[in-house]
């Protein structure tokens, strides 16, 4: 069944497959620029918002960071276990704060279900 949280689900989990999913581990946070983040908006805010930034990657909450090639935004993969922790985290951002970036944030999780493929060997 589709997931009302995940609006890129568009076919039936086989039960299987739902059943070995794993722990939340990262967050996939993909940040787009709102109607309110015009350039001559962000200029003043964005010296502020790169601190808080790095402020979070050295306490280890964000890991990576990209910009978005095609796109006006950043993406983050987050140290997080749940898309709540991260929102809490993101909210936070200046950026976030004055309402010119927002995120759609991704659980993310080992690829538990690659256990189907190799399970246990036959006992002798």
């Amino acid at each position: 069944m589709p997931s009302a949280n995940n609006p890129r689900v568009h076919a039936q989990i086989p039960a299987a497959l739902a059943a070995a999913v794993g722990p939340t581990t990262k967050i996939l946070a993909i940040g787009s620029v709102t109607a309110k983040g015009t350039p001559e908006a962000i200029g003043p805010v964005l010296p502020f918002e790169v601190r808080a930034t790095v402020r979070n990657h050295l306490a280890g909450k964000i890991d990576q960071w990209f910009f978005q090639t095609e796109g006006y935004g950043v993406v983050f993969i987050m140290n997080a276990t749940s898309t709540t922790e991260a929102h809490e985290i993101l909210e936070k951002l200046p950026l976030g704060v004055a309402g010119m970036m927002e995120f759609e944030l991704i659980a993310l999780g080992p690829l538990a279900p690659l256990a189907m493929l190799i399970g246990d060997p036959p006992q002798s």
